[in-house]
C-alpha cells in the first residue's frame, strides 16, 4: 500500500473510532454497527484473559454480514464436531448480522474492530489466533499486515469475485493486493472465481476450488426443518402459497399488481411475504395494501393468521423456515439496486423459484437455477402473473420446476468439507 494510500486509510479509520464513541445506541443500521463497537476492545482483551486456553488452536473467521456468516456456519459446526479440542471465534461487520452471531455456535463473537493498526495489533495480541479465515472475498488490509507480523495463517473460504466487481479497479487493487497476496490459502466457489482472485494479487499455488458452503446450510435448513413447530403447522394450508421472501418496495409494487390477476383467476392463493425491512413504516404501507384490495390481512404469530389472505412477517430470522410452507416463491431484489436476495433458501426445500430482472449483482445462484428451468426471471408484473398462475395452479409442471431446484442445490454440496479441509490444514 502505498504512503498517501495508507495515510488516508489509516485516517479513515480513525474517524471510524471516534464516530463508533459518540454514535446513539439504536436508529439505523449504520449507528447500530458504530454503536456496537464501542467498548469492542475491550471486550476482546477481556474474553482473552478469562477463556482463551493458550494449550488449544484457535480459528478467527470473520464474515461481514448475514450472507457471509451464513456460507462460516457450516464450517463452523463441522469444527465443532471433528475438532472439540479447537476454539472458534466469529466476527462480523454489519449489525444485522448480530442474532446469527448469537446463534452461530462460536467460543466468542462480536463486532470487527475497525481496521487501525492499534485496533487489529490488540485484538490478534488479546486471541491469539492460530488461523485468520475470511468468508467470502473481504480482507482487511491492516489487520492482515498484522496477523503476518504475528505469523498467524491467513485464509478465505467460499471465495468469490464478480466479472463487474469494484475490487479489480486501480484503486481498490492499490489497496488490497498486498493482503490478498498475503493469503495461505484460499478455497474459490468455481473456477472462475479462481482466476479472477489471482488477478487480485492471489498466489494461484495456494487457491483451490472448494465450491459455495452456502448450498451446505441451506440443505442442512431445509432437511431439518421441523414442520410440526408451532410457527409453520399453525400456517399449513391446502390453499396454493406464495412466499415472497426478502422484498423490497419496487418488488413490492410489481408483486402488488400481479397479485391482484392472481387471485381474480386464482381466488384461494394465499400470500405470505416477508420484507427486507421489517420497519413500522414499511409493514404499514403493506397492510395498506392489504386493505385497498380487500385482502385479510394477518401478522405472523396473530390469532388470525392461519385462515388470512395475506400473511405479513414483521420479524427476522424465519424465512428460511417459511419456505417451507411455499408451492412458490418470489425471492425479493430483482426490482431493487441492492441485489437479489438467496435464490438457494427455497429452492432447497423443491420450491420453484420467480425473480426479477436485476440479479447479476449477486446472480451465479440465480443464474444456474434458471438454467436449470428451477426459476424464471420476470420483467413486469404481466410476467409474474401469468408465471404464477401456471405454477399454482398446475401441481405437474410446480412439481417439475421445483425438482429441478432442489437438484441443483443438491449438485453443489460437499463444499462445507473441502472448506474444512483447507481450514484445517493451516492447524
Amino acid at each position: 500500500m502505498n504512503f498517501a494510500l495508507r495515510a488516508a486509510y489509516t485516517s479513515a479509520g480513525a474517524l471510524a473510532e471516534w464516530a463508533a464513541a459518540l454514535a446513539p445506541a439504536g436508529g439505523s443500521k449504520t449507528l447500530a454497527s458504530l454503536a456496537g463497537r464501542r467498548g469492542v476492545l475491550e471486550r476482546f482483551v477481556r474474553w482473552g484473559a478469562t477463556h482463551r486456553d493458550p494449550a488449544r488452536p484457535l480459528v478467527w473467521l470473520h464474515a461481514p454480514s448475514v450472507g457471509e456468516g451464513l456460507q462460516a456456519q457450516p464450517v463452523i459446526e463441522l469444527l465443532r464436531a471433528r475438532r472439540p479440542d479447537v476454539q472458534v471465534v466469529y466476527t462480523h461487520f454489519s449489525s444485522s448480522a448480530v442474532p446469527l452471531a448469537a446463534r452461530i455456535g462460536a467460543d466468542y463473537a462480536d463486532f470487527l474492530p475497525f481496521d487501525t493498526t492499534r485496533g487489529a495489533r490488540a485484538a490478534l495480541r488479546a486471541i491469539r489466533p492460530t488461523a485468520l479465515v475470511f468468508s467470502k472475498l473481504d480482507v482487511w488490509p491492516v489487520l492482515v499486515e498484522e496477523a503476518v507480523r504475528q505469523q498467524i495463517r491467513v485464509a478465505m473460504i467460499s471465495a468469490t469475485m464478480a466479472e463487474g466487481s469494484g475490487r479489480r479497479g486501480l484503486m481498490a487493487r492499490a489497496l488490497l493486493e498486498s493482503a490478498y497476496a498475503s493469503l495461505d490459502a484460499v478455497g474459490a466457489i468455481d473456477r472462475a472465481d479462481a482466476e479472477r482472485l489471482v488477478t487480485l494479487g492471489v498466489d494461484r499455488t495456494r487457491v483451490q476450488v472448494t465450491g459455495d458452503t452456502r448450498y451446505d446450510q441451506v440443505w442442512a435448513r431445509a432437511s431439518l426443518a421441523d414442520r410440526s413447530a408451532p410457527l409453520i403447522a399453525s400456517l399449513a394450508s391446502s390453499r396454493p402459497t406464495l412466499v415472497a421472501g426478502s422484498t423490497w418496495p419496487g418488488d413490492e409494487r410489481v408483486l402488488k399488481d400481479a397479485w391482484q390477476e392472481v387471485r381474480r383467476q386464482l381466488p384461494l392463493a394465499r400470500l405470505i411475504i416477508a420484507p427486507h425491512e421489517v420497519t413500522p413504516p414499511h409493514l404499514t404501507a403493506i397492510e395498506e395494501w392489504a386493505r385497498r384490495s380487500a385482502l385479510r390481512c394477518a401478522r405472523l404469530g396473530a390469532p388470525d393468521a392461519p385462515d388470512a389472505d395475506m400473511v405479513l412477517v414483521d420479524r427476522v430470522g424465519v424465512l428460511g423456515d417459511l419456505y417451507a410452507l411455499a408451492d412458490v416463491a418470489f425471492v425479493g431484489g430483482g426490482f431493487h439496486a441492492a441485489g437479489l436476495h438467496s435464490v438457494l433458501e427455497p429452492a432447497a426445500f423443491g420450491v420453484p423459484v420467480l425473480i426479477g430482472p436485476q440479479y447479476e449483482k449477486n446472480g451465479r445462484d440465480a443464474s444456474l437455477l434458471i438454467a436449470t428451468q428451477g426459476a424464471r426471471s420476470i420483467e413486469n408484473a404481466r410476467q409474474l402473473a401469468a408465471a404464477l398462475v401456471t405454477w399454482l395452479s398446475t401441481p405437474s409442471a410446480r412439481a417439475e420446476a421445483g425438482a429441478r431446484a432442489r437438484s441443483m442445490v443438491q449438485g453443489g454440496l460437499g463444499a462445507a468439507e473441502r472448506s474444512l479441509a483447507l481450514v484445517t490444514a493451516l492447524l
